[in-house]
């Protein structure tokens, strides 16, 4: 069964075992619709159902059915929350998860081989794509219209336009 990584626990909140997320997906709201995620604790992903959502600032609070006090909910910091992947959102044609672009190859529009895409960056303004390249350097590329000209998420290649001054 495939899992996607949907947030990262980041610390307790409150005193029964409340947990900060930093949310890993563009819906925030989708927490709210799910009744059971998925935690890797030690190589062994868990199920955790979920009791109440809410939100503080830019986080997700979440208080899970199973843990009651903050000892309980610390040992879940620095993990990600999963789901399953068939209870994913449905996307519109042409669009896809942040995921299946990573290990995409990156050509420009020449035909250059640039290197491979090993993680993406949220910056609030537009992602960034982290490139490694065969020497082992890694190039950000910015994920604007304006750079990136096509994602073919089937090949795993995604074509960009190199602008004066990126790589």
């Amino acid at each position: 069964m495939n899992y996607l990584i949907v947030g990262k626990i980041l610390s307790t909140q409150g005193n029964k075992g409340e947990v900060k997320v930093w949310p890993l997906t563009d819906d925030i709201t989708r927490f709210e619709k799910l009744k059971t995620v998925y935690i890797d604790i030690e190589n062994k992903l868990q199920p955790f159902g979920i009791e109440r959502v809410w939100y503080h600032k830019n986080f997700i609070i979440l208080k899970f059915l199973s843990i009651n006090t903050i000892e309980e909910g610390q040992k879940l910091k620095n993990c990600y929350i999963k789901i399953r992947k068939e209870d994913a959102i449905k996307l519109p044609p042409g669009h896809y998860f942040l995921f299946e672009i990573i290990d995409s190859k990156v050509i420009t529009v020449n035909g250059e081989f640039l290197g491979i895409i090993t993680e993406i960056i949220k910056t609030g303004s537009n992602d960034v794509y982290v490139v490694k390249q065969r020497s082992g350097k890694e190039i950000y590329i910015p994920a604007i219209k304006e750079v990136v000209k096509e994602i073919d998420i089937k090949n795993k290649i995604v074509k960009i336009e190199l602008l004066e001054g990126l790589v």
